[in-house]
């Protein structure tokens, strides 16, 4: 899979892939990355990428050619890359987005805003899909991005050094991951459930269960009510 983030604040990007799993990744090639910042791709002789807004407004908006020429030029090497826009006004990115693009997609194009947002043109004329990372702003598009890298990533084979992390994750069919508990000597009312210790895989799993249901219906409730209408519906079947 090849990621390509579109910035124009390159720094923001390299160093997340600098450690740790994805970088090892990077290094064994399961994904590739590059950033291109679109600030290149601007006409004017100091770089300028944002304009003022048409009918006023407070915030400066980035010009939509410099975006377009930027997708232009990735596209013009691969026509089947995927193009990504991080705005608020998107669909909220999930776990099965996730799962879903690492499946079906070789190279996603990742475009981060800055100031006041991106020309809507530059949207409407590139975006394959607009994702939203939770309600609220951030000053730039960049942790969206790698936000959402970073979920995709970990879907692709080989990325994760266990490939049974990825089982009974928070947000598989709709629920939160059991509570997990380390190998530790802890005080006293502190401990773990003791039958995660006595070696019954069968009862581990339906204790695990119960408690990944608990912990959805008090921490998520909304997430426990898609459960339902999911296992209602099987129910029918």
């Amino acid at each position: 899979m090849k990621f390509s983030f579109l910035t124009l604040f390159p720094s923001l990007i390299s160093g997340y892939f600098e450690d740790s799993i994805l970088k090892r990744a990077r290094d064994e090639g399961r994904i590739e990355i590059e950033w291109v910042n679109f600030r290149e791709f601007s006409q004017d002789r100091f770089k300028k990428v944002d304009e003022y807004q048409i009918g006023g407004g407070a915030g400066l908006v980035i010009e939509p050619t410099v975006i377009t020429q930027a997708i232009a030029e990735i596209k013009a090497n691969n026509q089947d890359a995927k193009i990504l826009f991080l705005l608020p006004a998107g669909k909220p990115f999930t776990h099965q987005d996730a799962c879903r693009l690492a499946q079906k997609e070789s190279h996603l194009v990742l475009v981060c805003g800055r100031y006041e947002g991106i020309d809507e043109r530059a949207i409407e004329a590139n975006a394959d899909e607009v994702f939203c990372m939770g309600d609220y702003i951030l000053t730039g598009g960049e942790i969206a991005a790698l936000a959402l890298c970073d979920a995709v990533s970990r879907q692709i084979p080989g990325v994760l050094g266990n490939e049974e992390s990825l089982q009974g994750e928070s947000f598989d069919s709709f629920l939160l991951e059991a509570p997990v508990f380390a190998r530790v000597k802890t005080p006293e009312g502190l401990s773990a459930p003791s039958e995660y210790s006595k070696g019954n895989h069968a009862r581990i799993c339906a204790l695990k269960r119960r408690l990944s249901l608990a912990k959805t219906q008090y921490y998520r409730p909304d997430l426990y009510k898609k459960y339902k209408i999911q296992e209602s519906d099987k129910g029918k079947k």
